[in-house]
């Protein structure tokens, strides 16, 4: 769900109707990187379809999973962004073309702590944290107007603890900058252009 302030949303979305419940909660506040979501379990992984047709940007991240695979536990969802192509948004450092926002045992997203936990365990990285603490619309508008609408598409707001499938929607929040999608042409239709990763 976008927030209320999020300049990004579109007529097909749709929009958190109170943050009201959020004010003084412990929350973590991350960048929303521009790339595809994908999922990883012990025996599959997929994009936001099912279906999982083979393209060049994907075969990092099919890499990435097969190393991984046999140590993700049964039941668990590691969702990430695939930043191997150029969407919108050009990364020149990235520290993996694969970087974990949330990670889920059955209808559970685990807290941070357990995320960066399952995470460095399995040799990923997260997406970069801008904030970790207690929540207020004021301050959360002021990290929006800090984001760099050049190189960062937005920001997501989660609930620092564990949280079940039932709260996503009333929980997470995101805000995308302005007319974020900037390409004429859809990206897996045309030619791979590769993110910089770092050294």
């Amino acid at each position: 769900m976008h927030l209320s302030w999020s300049p990004g949303l579109q007529n097909d979305d749709r929009m958190l109707e109170s943050t009201d419940g959020w004010e003084g909660t412990e929350v973590v506040i991350t960048e929303k990187m521009d790339g595809e979501g994908c999922s990883m379990y012990a025996d599959y992984l997929h994009a936001r379809s099912l279906e999982f047709e083979p393209h060049p940007s994907r075969e990092h991240i099919k890499a990435i999973h097969a190393e991984i695979a046999h140590e993700i536990p049964l039941g668990f969802r590691i969702c990430g962004e695939n930043l191997t192509a150029v969407h919108s948004i050009r990364y020149e450092n990235l520290p993996s073309y694969f970087m974990v926002f949330n990670i889920w045992n059955g209808l559970t997203c685990l807290s941070w702590d357990e995320t960066m936990e399952w995470s460095a365990l399995l040799g990923l990285w997260t997406v970069p944290l801008i904030y970790w603490g207690t929540y207020s619309d004021g301050l959360c508008q002021e990290l929006c107007k800090q984001l760099n609408p050049e190189t960062q598409e937005g920001l997501v707001v989660r609930p620092a603890r564990a949280f079940s499938m039932v709260e996503f929607p009333y929980v997470v929040g995101k805000y995308v900058r302005a007319k974020h999608v900037q390409t004429d042409q859809h990206w897996m239709r045309k030619a791979v252009e590769y993110n910089g990763l770092g050294k």
